[in-house]
């Protein structure tokens, strides 16, 4: 299949999506329920016709195509480096899990699962958190390096932000392995930077 700018565009916002949400909930302790649901659902989405329904919609992406909007202006004042650095690793920690088949399925295994919890309580119940905040560690986790979220420690201490910033963080390697699937990589990133940007304010018109 032959992937557009388009598609790179919100694949590469769904990492920029789950980057953001880590950060709030590690400076803030709370996140947009909307955006996290719609990040979370990502990783259940095993059979997607295309690109777009990964997401539910632009709106399912829309904080990580503003988000993106902002890393690509060349704005120095706007611009997040700590959003950019988590972004980057989760594409860095994508490209590792690849060469580790066994971990690859070991993750498709465990959302299985964690899709039949989901069923019997709900997508943001802390028990659906908890198993897919455990299967990012024993998964992803094990690969180097390994991302050091920053934050406030009384925040990050709680088990419940734990739980929450590492599946969403298992959500941004889903979506870097979107945009890898879609014709991703480093070069391309560099190359069109401003064809990222021009699409990312096309896709947000449309809301």
């Amino acid at each position: 299949m032959k992937y557009s700018i388009e598609d790179q565009t919100l694949a590469l916002a769904g990492v920029f999506q789950a980057a953001r949400l880590v950060q709030q909930i590690a400076r803030q302790g709370q996140a947009p329920g909307a955006h996290m649901e719609s990040s979370l659902e990502t990783l259940f989405k095993f059979d997607s016709e295309n690109v777009l329904d990964v997401f539910g919609g632009i709106a399912g992406v829309s904080l990580g195509l503003k988000t993106l909007q902002i890393q690509l202006s060349g704005n120095a004042e706007q611009q997040d480096l700590e959003v950019t650095r988590y972004a980057i690793s989760l594409l860095h920690l994508e490209k590792k899990l690849r060469k580790h088949p066994d971990l690859v399925q070991r993750i498709a295994n465990g959302l299985k699962t964690a899709q039949n919890q989901m069923d019997y309580f709900s997508l943001t119940h802390e028990n659906v958190f908890a198993s897919l905040a455990g299967l990012y560690q024993d998964t992803v986790s094990t690969l180097l390096p390994r991302i050091i979220v920053q934050g406030e420690q009384h925040l990050l201490s709680q088990q419940a932000n734990a739980n929450k910033i590492r599946a969403l963080l298992l959500a941004g390697i889903r979506s870097a392995f979107l945009w890898q699937q879609t014709g991703g990589n480093k070069l391309r990133f560099l190359l069109n930077r401003k064809k990222y940007l021009h699409a990312a304010g096309q896709l947000l018109a449309r809301l």
